[in-house]
């Protein structure tokens, strides 16, 4: 298939199911034109309505069931449509088709949610983040359904509704909501104690993305690619952010939750309707089978990860997000992944995790989607016909012509026939398995706590702190002290350091033991190793009237041509003039925003202001600044920087020659935080 059909036959494909109602009549869904919306049939003026208003039941009705269930975890999420291109030829690992051809161009669509909270909480919560790419290929969809965090809570599926009753609100009160800082879950992870390395990831600033676009995501599971001669190898993936991996800080996630809940969704949807396509490199760990036993861990624990400094990571292709969805419910909310949907060429593994979930994701959207035939909804539905003998059920939309439904048959020549391997029919790996049928796991799963340490390890210094500082948060909210302690004496298994550190600052006892003896590291897991690049990066401006003119709109039109986006703000939406008589549009007052929703402040001023600008010009600049954000000042705006006495930190340009300042304060931006801060 070439990939302009490729593209273009899902593009067609969801045109057919999109509707304008501008300008059109007001019809029933049965077609009848409505002559009138307002009123429901009664009985005279004042007297009862009347049953047979058919238009008055259809539109109750419809409003009556227009909610689906939402899903139990990874409720709150945000999607939009991309395309997915291939570097290189993956054909000597896997037959895939969609990894054969460079010339083909994948459309794809992409969802990405918190796990804990609901479908209206807040998005920049401390939490895991799903990560889930549906890819339309020619031989069928494939869904690679995974996270921000490459590794899970749990090793077996068994145990996964323990892990959610757990960490979802505590169901006495519905308290706290998306939020992990309670009795509950810390009790599961203080008795689970495989759960240690997933810890050390959430108590990460990887828990607290900047951004949708500037997170990493990974297939946690190990997979199998299977080539045409029917030799496999191991594989796991991952999606590396164009922009590099960056986070918010926690005091500002949590004003930001605030501020704007929809932080996340919006900067998706903006930075898209913008022409600012979000980019994802996509890339594969490969072991070869007869390598399986050759770590000092078990490849198939879904507790672990492969260090790339041991397996590198080889970068194939590169995923585009570029159209938003037409409507949120239709596409966002029906889409069904299932990291079962696979196509010819990938094939799973004995991974206990991965097994559970090939049987639970189809189960749940049999609830939530009405019915078996939730592929048949326009977002689900391949680009690739299907045939098959299924018949019938809720939602079904296919009309299948013909008296046959069932294999074998005469009457239809034996169609729909299987196909065979070389004609493309999905042929299952052969491994070899044998063993008693037990309710165990391997000892290889035994250790906890070595990857745990290697995270730990891989930190620099304010990561962290940042580490111990959410510990603190989360189990100094915890009511039960057995609890607290319980949890502290399993952290000192990781770090002696980190578990002295909790414990002092929520008063639980010192924890015995000698701490981890894991001196190895991967530099690899630390996001100061990751990419920093200034682009799309929100500039608040804060100006007033009979600001410099040519300087400040020279160094405007030098961070947008680094690809930020300058937002100016102001005491009263309008337009402020310059002392040249040049004028700008304001964007945001300072009552419609808060510095915790810009990237870096740049600090203009002018001559005409008043006590309220000053305090409020003040308190953005004190708060970016204790946010370890970049700060810029000219001119006038320099008063600022000198009064909070911040003026030579780390992070902090200030400067009147607009080339200087330029070059200083976008080095500053791209470094993201300036984390020395903390040391002042």
């Amino acid at each position: 298939m070439s990939n302009k059909v490729n593209e273009q036959s899902k593009h067609d494909q969801l045109d057919q199911f999109r509707v304008d109602d501008e300008g059109k009549t007001m019809t029933t869904n049965q077609g009848v034109k409505v002559s009138e919306d307002e009123f429901s049939l009664k009985a005279g003026e004042r007297g009862p309505t009347l049953m047979e208003d058919f238009h008055f039941r259809e539109k109750m009705t419809h409003f009556d069931h227009e909610r689906i269930p939402e899903r139990i975890v990874h409720a709150r999420g945000f999607a939009a449509h991309g395309e997915f291109e291939l570097y290189e030829s993956m054909e000597k690992y896997t037959k895939a088709k969609f990894l054969q051809d460079t010339s083909v161009k994948t459309p794809v669509f992409v969802r990405f949610s918190t796990v804990a909270g609901s479908r209206g909480s807040a998005e920049t919560v401390r939490d895991a983040r799903g990560f889930a790419t549906k890819f339309y290929t020619e031989e069928g969809n494939y869904d690679l359904v995974g996270n921000n965090i490459p590794v899970f809570f749990i090793q077996d599926a068994i145990k996964f509704p323990d892990l959610v009753h757990a960490l979802k609100p505590e169901p006495h009160n519905e308290i706290p909501q998306a939020a992990s800082a309670h009795d509950t879950f810390w009790d599961f992870i203080a008795n689970n104690q495989e759960s240690a390395h997933m810890v050390m990831w959430a108590m990460s600033d990887r828990a607290i993305p900047r951004s949708l676009r500037m997170m990493e995501g990974f297939g946690v599971h190990t997979f199998r690619f299977v080539n045409a001669e029917g030799k496999a190898h191991f594989v796991k993936f991952h999606w590396k952010p164009v922009l590099g991996t960056h986070s918010l800080v926690w005091d500002e996630a949590q004003k930001i939750n605030g501020k704007d809940p929809d932080f996340h969704r919006r900067d998706l949807w903006e930075s898209i309707e913008t022409g600012d396509y979000p980019e994802y490199e996509f890339g594969v760990q490969l072991l070869a089978e007869e390598d399986e036993f050759n770590f000092d861990f078990d490849i198939l624990d879904p507790t672990k990860l492969w260090p790339e400094e041991d397996v590198p990571v080889k970068i194939i292709g590169k995923l585009t997000l570029n159209r938003n969805v037409d409507n949120v419910f239709a596409e966002t909310e029906q889409a069904a992944f299932h990291p079962g949907h696979v196509v010819p060429g990938i094939d799973f593994s004995n991974d206990p995790l991965l097994q559970g979930r090939l049987f639970s994701y189809t189960d749940t959207q049999l609830i939530r989607l009405g019915g078996p035939n939730f592929h048949e909804l326009p977002i689900n539905r391949p680009v690739c016909p299907f045939h098959n003998n299924q018949r019938d059920g809720y939602g079904r939309q296919t009309i299948n012509k013909g008296p046959v439904s069932y294999h074998k048959n005469s009457l239809a020549s034996n169609t729909p026939r299987p196909a065979s391997e070389a004609e493309g029919g999905y042929v299952h790996y052969q491994e070899k398995v044998e063993g008693r049928k037990v309710r165990t796991r391997s000892d290889s799963f035994k250790d906890h706590f070595s990857q745990a340490t290697l995270f730990w390890n891989s930190m620099t210094k304010f990561e962290k702190d940042h580490i111990k500082q959410a510990f603190s948060f989360e189990l100094g909210k915890v009511k039960s002290k057995d609890i607290r302690q319980q949890v502290v004496d399993m952290f000192a298994n990781v770090s002696m350091e980190l578990a002295e550190a909790v414990a002092e600052a929520i008063s639980a006892d010192k924890p015995s033991g000698s701490g981890s003896t894991v001196t190895k590291s991967s530099p690899a897991l630390s996001q100061e190793n990751t990419v920093k690049k200034p682009a799309t990066r929100k500039v608040g401006v804060i100006i007033s009237n009979d600001f410099q003119g040519k300087d400040v709109l020279s160094v405007l039109e030098s961070l947008k041509a680094e690809g930020l986006k300058p937002e100016l703000i102001s005491t009263t939406l309008g337009k402020v003039t310059a002392s040249d008589g040049a004028e700008l549009e304001i964007d945001h007052t300072f009552l419609t925003c808060d510095s915790v929703l810009f990237d870096a402040l740049y600090a203009v001023g002018g001559k005409e202001l008043d006590k309220k600008f000053h305090r409020e010009a003040t308190y953005f600049l004190e708060e970016a600044y204790h946010h370890f954000k970049p700060i810029g000042a000219t001119h006038d705006g320099k008063q600022w920087v000198e009064k909070l006495e911040i003026k030579g930190a780390s992070g902090v340009v200030c400067s009147d020659e607009a080339e200087q300042f330029v070059t200083g304060f976008v080095d500053a931006i791209a470094a993201h935080r300036h984390w020395e801060r903390e040391e002042v």
